[in-house]
């Protein structure tokens, strides 16, 4: 079992990754400008913050298109989303950078033995070059992202399928809804978590403290959780 600073104790931990991992929110708006700018559909980094944040890009273009007044068909979304995804490719080759103690506390997390898996409303192609590129894509045993729920956060479908896949991954563990921890930084996510009866962790990198209270736990940078104590169940 592993205990936070604060006294949050928990079996695993669930990372989101937008915001929590690394900062690709900025990138994940460029890539939707560059996209919805040219059909008159785009927006501010403001209503980006207020409204998009925590959408997987299904929603998030849906919102632009409903926002706007227009429809949008089934196989219009599906283009705009691959088109999205290689931009999005493009963007992130220049790197990216993790936030503050976010690498060394998974690191150390997986070292120690606790399970970890990811839950995010990012597409599984956005996921993983990133994780490579940081060097941590072996420290988790599952990724969950858009591509595996129909829908996004706040909906707690996410983090009950991040759960369920862990807890069957990892059955020595004997992990539990309650004794598993997520990590957030969106008023979304948060209420996923909460939804699927997990602990949560939020960190001040995209919201206020104000926003975000109903975590559990609020930190204002990861690297306040690096230093964890490790305990046997007894």
């Amino acid at each position: 079992m592993v205990t936070f600073p604060g006294g949050l104790q928990g079996d695993a931990v669930i990372f989101d990754f937008d915001g929590v991992i690394v900062d690709t929110e900025p990138l994940h708006y460029r890539a939707f400008q560059r996209i919805l700018e040219p059909l008159d559909l785009g927006f501010t980094w403001e209503q980006y913050v207020e409204t998009y944040m925590g959408f997987d890009d299904r929603d998030a273009f849906a919102e632009a298109f409903n926002t706007k007044g227009q429809q949008i068909s089934h196989e219009e979304l599906t283009r705009l989303i691959t088109s999205k995804a290689l931009i999005f490719q493009e963007v992130i080759r220049d790197g990216v950078t993790p936030y503050p103690g976010v690498v060394e506390l998974i690191t150390a997390l997986h070292s120690a033995g606790v399970p970890l898996a990811i839950c995010s409303g990012a597409l599984h192609s956005d996921i993983m070059p990133i994780l490579e590129m940081l060097n941590i894509s072996d420290c988790f045993g599952i990724v969950i992202s858009a591509d595996d729920v129909a829908k996004s956060k706040p909906d707690p479908e996410c983090y009950r399928l991040a759960y369920e896949k862990l807890s069957a991954r990892c059955s020595w563990a004997a992990i539990t809804q309650s004794s598993t921890i997520a990590i957030e930084d969106t008023p979304a996510g948060i209420a996923a978590a909460k939804g699927a009866c997990l602990q949560v962790v939020a960190v001040t990198n995209s919201y206020p403290r104000e926003r975000i209270s109903e975590a559990a736990l609020i930190v204002s940078s990861l690297d306040e959780l690096v230093d964890f104590h490790l305990t046997q169940h007894r």
